[in-house]
């Protein structure tokens, strides 16, 4: 009786958690997207995402372009691109940010290029890396919407304190991503809080059709 009651017990339990877990992670997916707080920081960083022969995809484009608009408001006074690049591409999204952002007005000396990282965890751990050794702390990510959350969790895993400036213009704003871009990043925010805090690395890589660059409509 007493191991039935257990068992019985047991599964009410994982019912309950499978049921409110989803929706935990939606609603904080959500409201970092739709409530972002932006403060002064030491550093900007942009996240990586397409670049084509060291032309920036419209979602990168997106994120540099916001990246240039804090800065100029004088929220911190370094951007920090980070980014790898495919196989067979000839520069990385870092180096295609540096390069746009240069174009645009932003001195080449203000701005630091990490060419690491094809998925958000290796990007993070790149550039809160070059934080520490530069002894700063504070952190703007720039990014999607729907994104800011999972991204904010893991730079302040890292140890460094973070808030996001998402994206204004682009394919992937709120209005234009819409609830799949959403159910995505929620469950790929709610893998890495249930395993990837405990070394099980997920990329959210998927070739062909990257989570934080194509969104289906």
């Amino acid at each position: 009786m007493f191991l039935f009651r257990w068992i019985r017990r047991t599964i009410t339990l994982i019912l309950i958690i499978a049921l409110v877990a989803p929706g935990y992670a939606v609603s904080k997916v959500w409201r970092a997207a739709n409530n972002p707080i932006v403060r002064s920081a030491d550093v900007i960083v942009v996240l990586g995402t397409a670049q084509l022969n060291g032309k920036p995809g419209d979602a990168l484009e997106a994120r540099l372009k916001e990246a240039n608009r804090i800065f100029e408001l004088g929220l911190a006074p370094i951007i920090i691109t980070v980014g790898a690049g495919a196989p067979g591409d000839r520069t990385t999204e870092a180096a295609s940010g540096k390069n746009w952002l240069i174009a645009h007005g932003v001195s080449r000396k203000k701005i630091f290029a990490i060419e690491e990282g094809r998925d958000t965890l290796v990007s993070t751990k790149a550039y809160t890396q070059l934080m520490k050794k530069r002894m700063v702390s504070d952190v703007i990510i720039v990014t999607d919407p729907y994104h800011c959350q999972r991204a904010i969790t893991m730079a302040n895993d890292q140890g460094v304190v973070s808030t996001c400036s998402p994206v204004r213009t682009g394919p992937n704003t709120i209005a234009k991503s819409g609830y799949r871009y959403l159910l995505r990043e929620a469950g790929a925010y709610l893998v890495y809080i249930t395993v990837g805090r405990r070394g099980i690395q997920i990329s959210d890589h998927l070739p062909g059709a990257d989570i934080l660059t194509k969104v289906v409509p």
